[in-house]
């Protein structure tokens, strides 16, 4: 867990041109989807994953899982200098929140010991919204 700098800094007025309201609440103020309505929730799409609102390289589909959960979910991203992981208290409950890396937008949640059959026993449960997803060979 860090606390460095972004690599990307925008003032809120300029995040509020660059993104819609939606993506805004979301990367910005840490706001949630509601489960199951994410255009990736369920898609099985060969691509690339990146920060809507920076475009860096975040999570693979070769990493992505079905949970079942509401998210899209990956059992680790496709570097580990790609997120940052802070403590999040919020809500009555302790949990760990996922980064962007390079622009520090909210992107989800990582939870581990749930029982998924993956190489890391880690779900990173992430907002549709928070993505962009390149398909291979675009």
């Amino acid at each position: 867990m860090t606390n460095a700098q972004p690599r990307v800094q925008l003032s809120d007025d300029e995040w509020r041109k660059k993104l819609n309201p939606q993506e805004f609440e979301v990367l910005r103020r840490a706001g949630t989807e509601r489960p199951f309505v994410g255009e990736y929730t369920d898609t099985k799409t060969e691509g690339v994953y990146n920060c809507r609102a920076c475009g860096a390289e975040l999570f693979r589909s070769t990493e992505k899982f079905e949970s079942h959960c509401g998210w899209p979910s990956f059992f680790d991203p496709a570097n580990s200098d790609a997120v940052i992981l802070r403590t999040d208290n919020s809500l009555g409950m302790k949990r760990v929140e996922v980064l962007c890396a390079n622009c520090h937008s909210h992107l989800g949640h990582v939870f581990e010991g749930e029982g998924y059959p993956t190489p890391t026993d880690q779900r990173y449960c992430i907002n549709s919204i928070s993505l962009r997803l390149v398909p291979s060979g675009s």
